[in-house]
């Protein structure tokens, strides 16, 4: 039994990187040879085995073969005879295609122990992300993986004939085969990177934007009216971008995209909440993270225009948005309506107007109101409300004009 450190702990240690999550493939044994050595049996599609004492997991070396079109449509072998060259080569990228053996004591990796088959060592100095062969084009989400490396690592490139094979598979319907949970898992993940920005760009030059993503692909290459006449495109890589660069939840990274519709003049506001829906419904994005980017978008003109507002109307906002219950998701809402606002003051007003509200004593106002009006129950909603329009009232006549 020979047991490899593969895949990206091996590329994140030759590039300086923290390695987090550590993959391990093992040459040589069966299933059978692995429980008797104390792993416990995990893996559904194909053998993988938790180790005794660190729980980490490791796989059996293994090839595979298309059966079907899709992410699923795999068949997998795995024996002792399967070298680990076999197992490198079903990979994606040759930069996720190096092993190091476990075993070393090397407090550094050695690149005379690094088994490189494919040049991943020198598409890792290259900055290059290839294909390591054509079974690449036979995983679909490789396409959104290459997507998501790109946000990782946005100094990096795709080789033109990577990028070929990837509008190869996108024109062949690949993509379309793609299960919703899985593409918003990796969108998901390209987010929450360096530069999110990159990952749509490289979506969109391999054509799969237009397939996963249509109302964001459509306002792409639209021209804005601008000095520098950038793109609906640039624009939103530099709003997604900078929400990257401010540490913003997952919530204010996806909002910042959707209400790119918002500028879209040519749409109104109902199609574009519909699209934003849609959008939303098709990649069965989670509730809060959909619910945000809907009410950034639904608000985004009203939001930019607080300092224009009545306390009434900015009362009128919270109460649709439910920021008295839920103010961060209010607040995410607000950083993706105002990212591209430096020093914006409408999120000062709303904010200092949301805790003048919040800051009323509501309690102490329903038992009293209730102690007068004993059979108008209603009436209590009614003087809480009045009572926060009050407040904000008082903070908008303090400010100096």
């Amino acid at each position: 039994m020979k047991i490899y450190r593969v895949g990206g702990a091996v590329r994140d240690a030759l590039l300086g990187l923290p390695v987090q999550d550590i993959d391990y493939v093992v040459l040589g044994s069966t299933p059978e040879d692995m429980v008797a050595a104390g792993f416990t049996p995990v893996g559904k599609d194909f053998p993988v085995f938790l180790h005794p004492k660190t729980h980490a997991e490791y796989a059996l070396a293994r090839t595979e073969r298309k059966s079907a079109p899709g992410y699923h449509g795999f068949v997998f072998h795995c024996s002792p005879d399967v070298t680990l060259e076999q197992d490198l080569q079903r990979r994606d990228l040759t930069i996720n295609a190096m092993a190091f053996p476990d075993q070393s004591t090397a407090a550094q990796l050695d690149p005379a122990e690094i088994v490189d088959p494919y040049g991943g060592q020198r598409d890792l100095a290259a900055q290059l992300f290839r294909h390591v062969s054509p079974a690449f084009a036979e995983d679909p989400v490789r396409i959104l993986r290459v997507a998501r490396f790109s946000a990782r690592f946005p100094s990096f490139t795709v080789a033109p004939e990577t990028m070929q094979l990837m509008r190869d598979m996108v024109a062949a319907g690949e993509v379309d085969a793609l299960i919703a949970e899985r593409v918003w898992q990796e969108i998901a993940r390209g987010l929450m990177e360096l530069s999110p920005a990159r990952m749509m760009q490289v979506l969109r030059e391999s054509g799969a934007l237009a397939r996963i993503m249509p109302e964001l692909d459509h306002n792409w290459t639209e021209a804005i009216s601008t000095n520098n006449e950038t793109t609906k495109g640039q624009q939103i890589g530099q709003l997604v971008d900078f929400a990257a660069q401010k540490g913003y939840s997952l919530a204010v990274r996806w909002a910042s995209l959707v209400t790119v519709l918002a500028r879209d003049a040519s749409i109104d506001a109902a199609d574009q909440l519909n699209a934003a829906q849609q959008l939303c419904a098709r990649l069965k994005v989670p509730t809060e993270v959909r619910d945000t980017s809907i009410m950034a978008l639904r608000e985004w003109h009203v939001i930019r225009q607080a300092t224009t507002l009545s306390a009434q109307q900015i009362v009128a906002l919270f109460e649709r948005c439910d920021a008295f219950r839920r103010s961060q998701r209010f607040f995410d809402a607000l950083q993706a309506a105002t990212i591209d606002v430096p020093d914006d003051e409408a999120q000062n007003v709303l904010n200092q107007a949301l805790a003048a509200a919040q800051a009323i004593p509501s309690g102490q106002i329903a038992q009293r109101v209730a102690q007068q009006f004993p059979k108008q129950p209603q009436k209590i909603a009614e003087q809480i409300l009045l009572s926060r329009i009050e407040a904000v009232e008082k903070l908008n006549a303090s400010k100096p004009r």
